[in-house]
């Protein structure tokens, strides 16, 4: 039977920054000796979630575009590693944010062991989706092809987004101004340039709305008959969204550095329903810049929603980790 340890959860979650939280030394001793066995799984592989056929209109140009068709969007690639005992636990589905994909969940850019190998070493399922439009979850192309065709304006090329060196530095709370760092930082800032490898283009800007990634993981919570969701930056409150659509699969939601949207009081009184967790490390007020660098506000928005679920008579909590006595972590913490 698949148990859910909600406040075990909570703990594992943090365990990458939090080594020591909870244990006495020679445990905390014990659980790193352990990290260091080889990994055994039972079963590992990948598959798609989700995805609808469009129509493409024939166009003039290569061969290829002319005849028209069918292609499939808006589909979402999953990857997952099942522990030999995984199936006593609910699997947890990792979600990366902008300009990223699940690369952000492995190894870390100094190749220490990611979130997503820690969890299947402590007995989780884990699944990794890349969001639809991008990575290995492809994107629609159409509308660049037509442009290209001349068949529709310029106007309609969707933005793409990339971000540079010096934004990433900024948003992800690696110091001050760009190449100075925070004295206290947990990022291994000698190896950021690892981390630039690991930005793509963002083209979120291809999908409609509903963002179809939300439909996606709801579908694959019930796929998996129950799973923990879990969200980062761009994607952070996706699991509340996935939650609107459909909840049933959902046994529990991370939500970890984002804005929190307004809800209203049918959303904020669906979502109470399944217990919540959201996370923010340190510096929040310590960089300079507007939209999502204002960590503040994002906070402080957060802080709001997950009041107005416990005042609905949810499970919720903030996990601020510098008020439990955890420094330096950025917006990059895994």
């Amino acid at each position: 039977m698949k148990t859910l340890h909600w406040r075990s959860i909570l703990i594992l979650a943090v365990a990458t920054a939090i080594p020591a939280l909870g244990q006495n030394k020679n445990e905390h001793a014990k659980r790193r000796d352990d990290l260091k066995k080889p990994l055994v799984i039972a079963s590992q592989g990948s598959f798609f979630v989700g995805g609808e056929s469009k129509t493409l209109t024939p166009a003039p140009g290569p061969a290829i575009l002319a005849g028209g068709g069918e292609i499939t969007i808006n589909q979402m690639y999953v990857q997952y590693q099942i522990p030999p005992d995984g199936d006593r636990h609910v699997p947890l589905v990792m979600v990366h944010g902008c300009c990223l994909s699940s690369k952000t969940w492995e190894t870390t850019p100094d190749g220490r062991m990611g979130w997503d190998e820690y969890f299947v070493r402590r007995s989780r399922p884990v699944y990794l989706a890349d969001q639809a439009s991008r990575a290995r979850s492809g994107f629609d192309g159409s509308v660049i092809n037509a442009v290209k065709a001349g068949t529709v304006p310029p106007s309609q090329l969707p933005n793409v987004l990339m971000a540079s060196h010096q934004t990433a530095w900024t948003v992800f709370r690696f110091g001050p101004t760009f190449g100075k760092a925070f004295p206290d930082g947990q990022f291994p800032i000698e190896a950021v340039d690892e981390l630039y490898k690991q930005m793509i283009p963002d083209l979120n800007s291809t999908l409609p709305m509903p963002n179809p990634t939300w439909k996606n993981m709801a579908a694959l919570a019930v796929k998996l008959k129950g799973a923990v969701l879990i969200g980062h930056s761009e994607s952070g409150f996706f699991p509340e969204q996935a939650a609107l659509i459909d909840p049933t699969g959902i046994k529990g939601m991370i939500s970890i550095e984002m804005p929190c949207p307004a809800m209203s009081t049918s959303q904020i009184s669906a979502l109470a329903k399944i217990p919540t967790l959201v996370m923010f490390g340190d510096h929040l007020a310590d960089v300079q810049g507007g939209g999502p660098a204002n960590w503040n506000a994002s906070f402080e928005g957060c802080q709001k929603f997950v009041q107005q679920v416990k005042d609905a008579g949810g499970d919720a909590e903030m996990m601020y980790l510098p008020k439990l006595g955890i420094k330096g972590n950025s917006h990059m913490l895994m």
